[in-house]
This record gives structure tokens, sequence and C-alpha cells, in this order.
């Protein structure tokens, strides 16, 4: 490579390596030297990586014009479009093309807003012709940023609001005040922290037979009598130990969805309720042993503090109204953990028309008057988000042009195609540094990272260079093309000019502003000014 001492695919290899395999810095060093008898420094591996995301933002944009044939082909391309950081900095903004999964643009933005990510659209459009449709979630940035594009553009496209994030949007007006004062009360009563205590406690008396009186428990879920009288010694111990850690193991009726999908103090308050009646059954014909009796009757007294308090059943019976509106809507748009694979266009029709039909169904369950206070909020909390994002729920059916492959297509219901992209990074990302918190990782991560995730996608791979092995080739022909514009006085290769614009407008305090204000020199200036009386200047 120009101005380098590496070729173009150990370049490779070490971008592939360190940004789609995610291996850090001495595993590369350790296989380019158990492989190869290369030997390269890591702050060389870090150097070459950066090189190729370079690179390979070139390689994208060069062969914008093949990429928009492609799209062109296809009948167009659904445009989703979504932003991810790590508390807020390194703040990742994606527009990917939804039917084939290729990242077509990818910048670092300061924060969200609709300023920063319209130019971000108009070089995507610009490059890669206008999209057939827009999916979006129901964020504040993004929203009148894609509406102004299509008003720009002057063209019928429809903008798609996603559904997960609708309904989650409703789920968390409806739930969160409720959900919150339930986790509150648990707190407060400690249910939690004693069901543990117990259970330490359980697990010393136990002490070193913990294995054997695991495979007692076992076999006592087991047994064909379904007797209630539980055994006794360590024994019936480690079953009343058993009940307790399932009672607290509240989460493993979680969908994996978060709140509002999942509602885990929910979940905890059901456990508690179930457990209790069961501790009633088992001390009804109680062990031969008292101390089982005992441990069993303690476990019993922490339950019925949910099960007796009056603010349980107050809170948990206004939750269960309000989630079972929730669940039905939910039902409505068929929006579980996974949706519906080959949905058609009669699918979409009749969801269309059985949410219709549910709103109006609503509307005339609406208690005008009397006591049912909660009732109505809730209703008009649904009906409101309905009223407001309602036309952009729609849409997803798109008539192709004649010499497309297919008269019709769908577009995805849901933004989950970037927001599982945006998973995978931060899986990868975990996986090679080995931290939890992401944020100097997203805020050191270049944007031309996301990029090269588009080698993950075959046809993508094809169209660019052929095959990954062709890619240094296609590396090498780029600055070749570019020194040979050189020669002849022509312009360099089109790139994006938006770094600078996209990095102004923001409060927080970025990478690149840290490096200013947080040095010494900029302590002792101010500190210096703040002690001295400057003198008065005469208007």
């Amino acid at each position: 490579m120009p101005n380098c001492n590496a070729g173009y695919d150990l370049m490779v290899f070490v971008g592939r390596q360190r940004l789609l395999e995610h291996r850090q810095r001495e595993e590369i060093m350790a296989a380019l030297n158990d492989d190869y008898g290369i030997r390269i420094s890591a702050g060389e591996v870090s150097d070459l990586a950066m090189r190729f995301s370079q690179y390979f933002l070139r390689l994208h944009y060069a062969k914008a014009d093949r990429i928009r044939k492609i799209l062109e082909n296809d009948g167009g391309w659904p445009m989703h479009i979504d932003a991810s950081g790590e508390n807020g900095r390194g703040t990742l903004f994606v527009v990917m093309a939804g039917w084939r999964k290729w990242v077509l643009g990818a910048w670092k933005i300061a924060t969200e807003k609709a300023e920063l990510i319209l130019p971000c659209l108009r070089d995507t459009v610009e490059r890669f012709g206008p999209p057939c449709a827009g999916m979006r979630d129901l964020g504040r940035a993004v929203t009148p940023a894609l509406n102004d594009l299509v008003s720009e553009l002057g063209l019928e496209i429809p903008v798609l609001a996603c559904h997960q994030h609708f309904l989650a949007d409703i789920g968390k007006d409806l739930l969160n005040s409720d959900h919150c004062a339930l986790r509150d009360l648990f707190r407060r009563t400690k249910v939690q922290a004693d069901i543990k205590r117990l259970i330490r406690e359980f697990g010393g008396k136990i002490g070193l037979q913990i294995d054997d009186a695991r495979q007692t428990v076992i076999a006592w879920q087991e047994m064909e009598d379904h007797t209630y009288q539980l055994p006794p010694g360590k024994n019936g111990i480690a079953v009343v130990r058993a009940l307790s850690q399932w009672v607290i193991d509240y989460h493993a009726d979680a969908s994996g969805l978060d709140f509002p999908f999942d509602r885990p103090y929910f979940d905890f308050f059901n456990r508690c309720m179930i457990g209790s009646k069961a501790i009633d059954a088992f001390l009804r014909i109680p062990s031969d042993d008292r101390k089982v009796t005992g441990a069993l009757k303690r476990l019993g007294r922490i339950l019925t503090k949910v099960a007796c308090e009056v603010p349980f059943r107050h809170i948990v019976k206004r939750l269960q109204r309000r989630a079972e509106l929730f669940d039905e809507l939910r039902d409505q748009l068929r929006t579980a953990k996974k949706l519906p694979e080959n949905e058609t266009v009669a699918d979409i029709d009749a969801m269309r028309k059985r949410l219709d039909d549910w709103t109006v169904s609503l509307r005339e369950l609406r208690p005008k008057r009397g006591p049912a206070q909660d009732t109505r909020d809730a209703i008009d909390i649904i009906l409101k988000h309905i009223d407001v994002h309602g036309e952009n729920l729609w849409g997803h059916i798109i008539t192709l042009p004649e010499n497309a492959p297919s008269r019709m297509r769908l577009v995805s219901r849901t933004n989950e195609i970037i927001e599982n992209f945006f998973g995978t990074i931060k899986h990868g990302e975990r996986r090679r540094s080995g931290r939890k918190n992401l944020t100097h990782d997203f805020e050191l991560l270049p944007a031309e990272a996301a990029l090269v995730y588009n080698l993950n996608q075959p046809d993508y791979v094809s169209a660019v260079c052929g095959s990954i092995d062709r890619l240094p080739l296609a590396f090498a022909q780029l600055d070749k093309e570019e020194a040979r514009r050189k020669e002849k006085g022509l312009p360099s290769q089109k790139m994006s000019n938006l770094d600078k614009i996209l990095q102004l407008s923001t409060s927080s305090l970025s990478s690149a502003d840290r490096h200013v204000v947080r040095t010494e020199n900029m302590n002792q200036r101010i500190i210096k000014a703040a002690r001295s009386r400057a003198p008065r200047v005469a208007c």
C-alpha cells in the first residue's frame, strides 16, 4: 500500500479479524505469527484495522452506481433508519436497505437530532436512489427528518412506524407508573431480600451435602403420588429451599422482549401468590420433622405480606386491567417474540381491518361517566396513540415496476432488522473488549465499521468485488485509479463531507472536545481568571 510497508492482503486479514471476528490485537498477532510467520506490533494491528475501514468506505462509494442498479432491479429498496450509542455517547446512525439487509450509509453524529440526520439521508438518496418506503421508530429526531426527506423528494413514499416501537410506547404509558409502584412496594416490604436470606440460611444448614440434596429435590419432583408431605431432615430443608428459589426466579417467565412486553414485578407477584397457596397445601399434611415445618412456615410468613397487604392488591388489580388491554392490542398486531414468517398481502389487510374494528369497539366500551376513571384513562391513552400514529402503521404493501421480479412485495412491519444489527455490533464489541459498558468503545469505533458488516452478505460481496479473496485486489485498484486521476489532474473520488457538520450540534462532551477541555492548562487558565480582578473597560 502507498506509504506503508504492509500489503493489501495483510490489511484485509487484520481488518476482517478485528472488525468482523472481533478478535483482540494479541489474538491477531499470534495468528499472523503462527500461520504466516509475520510479526507486527499491537499498534500496527490497530492502524491496519483503521485503514481497512477507510478503504472499505472508499470501495463502497466507488461501487455506488453498481449497488444503485441492483437496488433498482429489485424494484426499489425500503429505507430502515436508526441510531444507537452507549450512555448517550458514540452515537452511530445507520441507513439500511431492508430487503437486501445492506448497510448503505453509516455516520457518527454528535447527538440524535433531525438537523443532523437529514443530511445523512440526503447523501444516501443521492448515491443510491430514492427508497420505495421508509421504516423508522417513533423518535422525535428520525420522524421529522424522514418526513422532510420525503417532502423534498416529492414522491409518494410511505413512511412507516415500527409496530414494535408503537406498542412499546403505548405499553410504557399504560403500565409504567403502576409497575414502578409495584417494584417500590416490593422493595419497601423487603420480600425478595428476606427470601434470599432464607435461601442462604437453608443452604448453610444443608452444607456439603448440597449435591445429594439437589438430587433429593429432583426425586421429589418426579414422585407420582403427588404427596403434599415434605420429607424430613435436610432433604425437607432442601425442598423448602428449592421452593424459595422458585419464587424469586420470576425472570424465567420473561419472553426476552423487556418492559412493557414483560412485566417482571407482576410475574414476581404471581409467583408469590402461587407459592403462598402451595405452602398452605404442604402445611395441611405437615412434615414429620418440626424443623422442616418451621422452615416452611417462615417462608409462608414472608409471602403473606404479598398475599394479604391491601396496597399489593390495589396496584396489581389496576396493572392487570391495563395489561389485558395492552395484550389485546398486541394480539391485533400479531407481535410476539418473533414475528410471523412469510406474511402475505391478505394477512396485512386482515390485520388492519381487525385493528380498525377493535378500535371502534374500544371507543364504544369507554365508560362515559361513573367510577371507572382508570379504565377511561387507559382507553384514552391507547386511542390517542392510534390517532397520532395510525396513518403510519400501514403502507407495507409496495407495488413494484413491471420489470421487477414480482409485482408486489412487503416491507417489514418492524425495525427489527436494524435493531438486531446494532445488537450484533455490541455483542461483538463486548467479546473483543471484555467490557459490559461500551461507552469508550463506541466513541472509538469508526462509523465505517458498520459498512464492513456487508461482507457477511454474499450478494453484496459479489457486487463490489466478486469474492472475499478479490478484496485486496479491489483496494489496490482504488489506489491505482486515484493515482491515474492525479496524473490527469482530475478531482478525487467523491467522498462524504459530513463529518464536521455532524459533530457540531451537541451539548455533550465528545472525545474530541474532551482533549481540549480536560487539560491542566484549561484548569489553570479558568482558576487564574476567577481569582483575578480584571480591569473594567469604559463603554
